[in-house]
């Protein structure tokens, strides 16, 4: 396939395309999850537990019903590895390939933001931008192991065979923003150790930030920070304002609560305070107990999971530009701005509705599914809420109800997965390709607000 054919594609119809592509995947995942030699116990697993399982891994979300190190065989566990990379690669390459269509068909004058974020990568060829890619996560995903594994061996006496192998899973895990692990309790016997919850804090901040910011950092670091595109500044100052405000405020509430952070000591807390912020948007590991986090402490989680991280990146969510472009439009309402500016530069009312839709889709569809989850299962509305973002947002973080769903809750957490990866990814791009010029225009008319 050729790169103009493959950009043609894209643009012919880049819902479908994207979608078909991650059903296969999950499709050929589920079988062979489905097969005794996926199991430990050498029997087949039931299929919806296969299909959940492919569909967490594929859009690489992280929750499960069945505990990953003592259900899954190491086929079985290399299978969930390889769904994990291709997922996160496919929806990297896709999303950017989707930005370089959106940048040349729309250009600079139609939408400020889009051909900003394509401006650095506009004049690759898809081949180069897909290989960047490639490379640029293999490179991540070995210093991670690295690290990773050498602390494995050294402070916890794993052999080097089975650091190798903890320190790889993980390091694909973190970077791809999947939050799978190896342990029952994930990152918890890891709370206080900075040697491996900072290695896996940055793979997750480097995947979450969007391949188009970082080829642009990496292209221009040496550029001041203000000559850098609209598009990397409001993702690289949105990102660091939400986890440094996650990262405090967490703190502020889960300081005393003696089944959290109450029994770590000053550093131990900040650093599992720091941690949970960063996998919160869209990681999925958990140093703390999620279920016994104080309610206004889960209601912060659902925030930071539902904006999620940059896009074009392995993180779900709405995005943090998206969710930036709202407030910038607020604050301009606000102050009677009759335009709205965003860091020197004017946004358009095309690019102003596409962030409002892709909001609103999100809100609709995470408020519909806790009310399929409330009816269909006995759970109080703050864990089926907590449940319904993060698998939204693909994040994979649960206060533990995930293995006790009935299978139509099974059912509308992999709806909600798949269409949580792909539907802000899809929909973007669908808006703003979609111009349809009108010929003559109705008399303008204004409707009370408020």
């Amino acid at each position: 396939m050729t790169n103009t054919h493959l950009l043609n594609r894209l643009v012919a119809n880049p819902a479908r395309t994207v979608m078909l592509g991650f059903a296969v995947v999950i499709a050929l995942g589920t079988l062979a999850l489905w097969t005794p030699l996926a199991a430990e116990s050498g029997e087949s697993t039931d299929f919806l537990t296969a299909l959940f399982t492919a569909t967490s891994a594929t859009c690489v979300t992280g929750l499960v019903t069945v505990d990953t190190a003592t259900h899954w065989s190491t086929f079985g566990e290399v299978t969930i590895l390889a769904l994990i990379q291709i997922g996160g690669l496919g929806v990297m390459s896709a999303a950017t390939l989707l930005v370089m269509v959106i940048g040349r068909r729309l250009g600079a004058p139609v939408n400020v933001l889009t051909s900003a974020e394509s401006r650095s990568i506009s004049h690759r060829t898809p081949g180069e931008v897909v290989l960047g890619i490639v490379w640029f996560t293999l490179a991540v995903e070995v210093a991670t192991t690295v690290v990773l594994s050498v602390r494995l061996r050294v402070a916890y006496h794993d052999g080097w065979a089975e650091a190798l192998y903890s320190g790889f899973f993980h390091a694909i895990s973190a970077f791809n923003n999947a939050g799978f692990a190896l342990q029952a309790d994930s990152a918890v016997p890891w709370v206080e150790d900075p040697w491996m919850c900072l290695p896996i804090m940055a793979s997750v901040m480097i995947g979450g930030l969007g391949f188009p910011v970082w080829w642009e950092v990496l292209r221009h670091w040496r550029q001041q920070f203000r000559r850098w595109t609209t598009h990397a500044r409001i993702v690289l100052w949105g990102s660091l304002v939400l986890w440094i405000g996650g990262a405090v405020t967490l703190a502020a509430f889960e300081w005393r609560n003696e089944e959290t952070l109450g029994p770590l000591g000053t550093g131990g807390k900040i650093l599992a305070a720091a941690f949970q912020s960063v996998v919160a948007r869209t990681a999925g590991f958990n140093s703390i107990d999620i279920g016994a986090l104080h309610q206004e402490s889960l209601l912060l989680l659902d925030t930071l999971m539902f904006i999620g991280g940059g896009n074009a990146g392995t993180a779900g969510g709405i995005k943090v530009s998206t969710f930036a472009l709202l407030g910038f439009v607020i604050w301009a309402e606000l102050r009677g701005e009759p335009s709205v500016r965003v860091l020197h530069r004017r946004l358009s009312a095309d690019n102003m509705r596409q962030a409002l839709t892709v909001v609103l889709l999100g809100v609709g569809l995470v408020g519909g599914s806790t009310a399929a989850l409330l009816v269909a299962t006995p759970f109080e509305l703050d864990t089926v809420l907590f449940e319904a973002i993060s698998a939204f947002g693909t994040v994979g973080m649960s206060t533990g109800i995930t293995g006790k769903l009935p299978p139509v809750g099974e059912l509308v957490i992999i709806a909600l997965m798949f269409l949580g990866r792909l539907g802000p990814i899809t929909l973007g791009a669908a808006l703003a390709l979609r111009h349809r010029p009108r010929r003559f225009e109705v008399p303008q008319e204004r409707v009370l607000v408020g």
